[in-house]
């Protein structure tokens, strides 16, 4: 006898991380996971190699010195904090507390892949909402979504496109939302923007019951391997993900290293401001040779190519894999002439400006 999970588990693609691999390469360039390409902050390094004489010991469940750094450094209310394995799993959990068979969950048109494994986990209805140049598109996520959406999740800047909506759009989409609706806005990649008119959404969730924002240690803090994030939103939805999550789902190396990186604003700085020439450098050298990119606010470029035999997105990135050089393709959010391409090192940035420079010419 063999047992069945519940319809539509099995329809699940599992989500599929940036390769990390190049076949007959033994030291490559990774520059597929939109990871810090500096590293983490010393001071979370220490904070972590410390922990490791309390190993022995349960974290502390409720994450409660941690809360409060990330409160301190958001000025932020910590009571109205919740932290998890990685905002994926602030995600999985909100699909688990509030989504039935049935219920419609609606993202942009290129939106993160694991707001459709969230709604199909739960048997919801998923809906995308189409883009315009590439960037979400209010009007299309409130038609989209019409008076019966359970969740729209927007990431913002969005991944993989690299594209944002300014606080003013977000403030429409959710006075656009029926009370009903919960709106996720998703800022794994906040901290990286320099625009004039983004803002966090922050004082939405201060304003509205139902805007939950989530945030991740894995990008500009550099601490990918731990699996840390945290969610901030209204006291009533926090209650109900502290009854869902598990109760040490965040350990205890994770916390230290927390606090000390979300106090290290000079890291911070630091990484930002790289990240910032490493974008104009990548925008400025791929465009000139001819190639679309998309302007990106993240850490990261997407990189469009010709349907043309020997020039295609995926030719590119055999071309690379074969030097060393591991990017991202991305058939699978529905971009297949497309390859999204993480900011490195310096030394790194021009190793794949130099090797699309010989692929494009050949």
């Amino acid at each position: 006898m063999s047992l069945d999970p519940r319809p539509g588990i099995l329809d699940i693609k599992p989500y599929k991380p940036g390769a990390a691999d190049a076949p007959g390469i033994s030291n490559p360039v990774k520059l597929s996971s939109n990871e810090n390409p500096m590293g983490c902050s010393p001071l979370a390094r220490s904070a972590f190699e410390s922990s490791s004489r309390n190993l022995n010991l349960y974290p502390d469940g409720g994450a409660v010195r941690l809360r409060a750094a990330i409160g301190e450094a958001n000025n932020l209310d910590p009571d109205r904090i919740v932290c998890g394995t990685g905002s994926d799993e602030l995600l999985q959990l909100l699909g688990r507390a509030y989504l039935e068979p049935g219920d419609k969950v609606v993202q942009s048109q290129y939106g993160f892949l694991v707001y459709r494994l969230v709604a199909m986990q739960s048997g919801a209805e998923f809906v995308s909402a189409e883009e315009t140049d590439y960037t979400a598109n209010v009007d299309a996520i409130l038609k989209a979504a019409g008076d019966n959406a359970r969740i729209v999740f927007l990431a913002n800047p969005n991944n993989p496109t690299g594209t944002y909506i300014s606080h003013a759009e977000i403030r429409r989409l959710r006075e656009g939302l029926p009370e009903s609706t919960m709106l996720v806005v998703d800022e794994a990649y906040a901290e990286y923007v320099d625009e004039p008119d983004y803002e966090t959404a922050f004082d939405l969730a201060n304003e509205y019951d139902n805007v939950v924002v989530t945030r991740t240690f894995s990008k500009i803090h550099g601490l990918a391997a731990l699996r840390l994030g945290w969610a901030y939103a209204d006291t009533s939805i926090i209650d109900v993900l502290n009854r869902v999550r598990g109760p040490f789902n965040v350990n205890l190396p994770a916390i230290e290293a927390g606090i000390a990186a979300i106090k290290d604003t000079d890291f911070q700085k630091r990484s930002a401001e790289h990240n910032r020439q490493g974008l104009a450098f990548m925008r400025q050298q791929l465009g000139g040779m001819g190639l679309d990119v998309t302007p990106s606010v993240g850490n990261f470029v997407l990189v469009h190519f010709p349907e043309t035999k020997g020039k295609t997105a995926m030719e590119a990135d055999a071309f690379l894999t074969a030097r060393g050089l591991i990017v991202r393709p991305v058939a699978a959010y529905g971009l297949p002439n497309a390859l999204r391409i993480t900011v490195g090192l310096d030394r790194d940035n021009r190793k794949v400006v130099d090797a699309l420079s010989e692929f494009v010419a050949a």
